[in-house]
C-alpha cells in the first residue's frame, strides 16, 4: 500500500468501516484502492474515476484520482466498493446515507452539532498544515475562519456583493482580509486550465469551479498548503430557497426531505470543487463535511433546519456563540453570482460571438476556449 493509491484515510479505518458498515467512520473521505479493491466514501468526498473503455486489458490505468489520467473517465459511485480488475462491472454498494432519527431536544442537538465542528476543526490543526479561508463574508466562512483562526481571502470583481460582505464582515470579526480582484482576462486565461482539471465544460460546473480556483492560485502563491472552504454546509443544513418552497428543483414534499435531497446531491459537486482547488497546488479542507458533522447534522430536528424566516437555522445558533450576531444571521449569495463570474463569463462569450439566443451560449464559449488551448499546447 502506498500513500498515492489510498487518500483521506487510514487503511485500518476503511477496513473497519467495511466490517462493521460504518458510513461514517469519522473522516473528512476517502477513496482509492485497498486490499486490491476501489473504495470511495459514502459522500463521495474523494475523487475517484474509472475507465469506461470496453477493453479493461490494455496497457492503461483503470482508475485514477483525476479524470484527465484516463481515456473515458466516469465517477466511481459514492459507497461502492469494486475489484481492481473490474472496477466497473463489479462494483458493490457497501455504504449508505444513514437516515436516523431526528433528535427531540433543540439543546442537545445543538450540543452535539458544536462539539461535532470542533472536533473537525481540532484535527485540522493536528494536521500542521498552513490553512488559508476562502472567505466570502457568510456564516459558513465565517465559522470556519473563526475556529480555524486562519488568514482570509475572498475573490471576486470589484463591484461584487461577495468582496464587500467579505469586508464587512472581516471588519466585523476584527480580522485582517486579502482581496484577489478579477479582470476579465483571469476569467479567458482560467476557463481551459479549470476546465481540463474538472473534466467538465458545462456552464453551471465552470461558474462554481473558477472562483475556487482563483482565488486558491493566490494562495498558493502566497505560500498557503491548504485552502479551507465552507462546502457542504448548504446541503446539510438546509440554505437552499428551494428546500423551503419546494418548488420545481426538489421532488420532496416536506423541508426534511427536501434537505436529505440535497445531501444526496454532494458526491457528484464534490469533485468538481476538489479538483478545482487541487489543480492550484493546494489542498481542499472542508472542516463542515467531516464525518462527525454530517452524523450530527442529520439528526438535527426539522426546527433547527429552515423556514420562511430563516434557512441553515442550526448551524447559524452555533455560529452565534463565535461570531458577532450580524455575521451569524447574514445570507449570501452563491460564489458564481457573488463574486459576478457568472455575470463576466456570460459578457465575454457574447463579445465572443456567442449571444444568448444560442442554446447553452456559455458552454459553447468555454469549450471553444478549450479547444483553442488544446491546439496551442506543444
Amino acid at each position: 500500500m502506498t500513500e498515492s493509491m489510498l487518500r483521506g484515510a487510514e487503511p485500518t479505518t476503511i477496513r473497519d468501516a467495511l466490517e462493521h458498515d460504518d458510513p461514517l467512520p469519522g473522516t473528512f473521505g476517502f477513496g482509492g484502492e485497498l486490499d486490491d479493491h476501489l473504495v470511495r466514501d459514502v459522500l463521495g468526498r474523494v475523487p475517484l474515476f474509472v475507465d469506461e473503455r470496453v477493453d479493461t486489458n490494455a496497457p492503461h490505468p483503470t482508475w485514477a484520482f483525476e479524470p484527465t489520467a484516463l481515456e473515458k473517465p466516469r465517477l466511481f459511485p459514492p459507497g461502492a466498493v469494486a475489484p481492481v480488475d473490474e472496477p466497473s462491472t463489479g462494483q458493490q454498494l457497501r455504504w449508505t446515507i444513514p437516515d436516523p432519527e431526528p433528535e427531540s431536544d433543540q439543546d442537545v442537538a445543538l450540543e452535539a452539532l458544536e462539539d461535532a465542528i470542533l472536533t473537525a476543526v481540532e484535527a485540522i490543526r493536528r494536521d500542521d498544515r498552513s490553512v488559508a479561508v476562502a472567505f466570502s463574508g457568510g456564516v459558513d466562512s465565517a465559522l470556519i475562519a473563526e475556529l480555524l483562526d486562519a488568514p482570509l481571502y475572498v475573490v471576486g470583481f470589484p463591484d461584487s456583493h461577495d468582496v464587500a460582505a467579505a469586508r464587512t464582515a472581516a471588519n466585523a470579526m476584527d480580522r485582517d482580509l486579502t482581496v484577489v480582484d478579477l479582470e476579465p482576462a483571469d476569467l479567458e486565461r482560467a476557463v481551459p486550465e479549470v476546465a481540463r482539471a474538472i473534466g467538465r465544460t458545462n456552464a453551471m460546473d465552470l461558474q462554481i469551479a473558477l472562483p475556487l480556483y482563483l482565488v486558491g492560485e493566490r494562495v498558493a502563491g502566497d505560500g498557503f498548503d491548504a485552502l479551507a472552504v465552507g462546502q457542504g454546509a448548504d446541503e446539510l443544513f438546509g440554505g437552499y430557497e428551494k428546500v423551503v418552497r419546494l418548488d420545481h428543483r426538489v421532488d420532496a414534499e416536506t423541508v426534511r426531505g427536501a434537505v436529505r435531497e440535497q445531501i444526496r446531491s454532494l458526491p457528484d459537486q464534490l469533485p468538481r470543487d476538489v479538483l478545482a482547488v487541487e489543480a492550484t497546488g493546494l489542498e481542499p479542507v472542508a472542516p463542515l463535511l467531516h464525518d462527525a458533522v454530517v452524523e450530527t447534522a442529520l439528526c438535527l430536528p426539522d426546527s433547527l433546519l429552515a423556514d420562511d424566516d430563516e434557512r441553515k437555522r442550526g448551524l447559524r445558533r452555533i455560529a452565534a456563540r463565535h461570531l458577532p450576531d450580524d455575521v451569524a444571521r447574514r445570507d449570501k449569495k452563491a460564489a458564481q453570482y457573488g463574486s459576478l463570474v457568472a455575470r463576466e463569463l456570460d459578457r465575454l462569450a457574447r463579445q465572443a460571438g456567442y449571444k444568448r439566443r444560442i442554446d447553452d451560449h456559455v458552454t459553447k464559449y468555454v469549450e471553444s476556449l478549450l479547444e483553442d488551448s488544446t491546439r496551442r499546447s506543444p
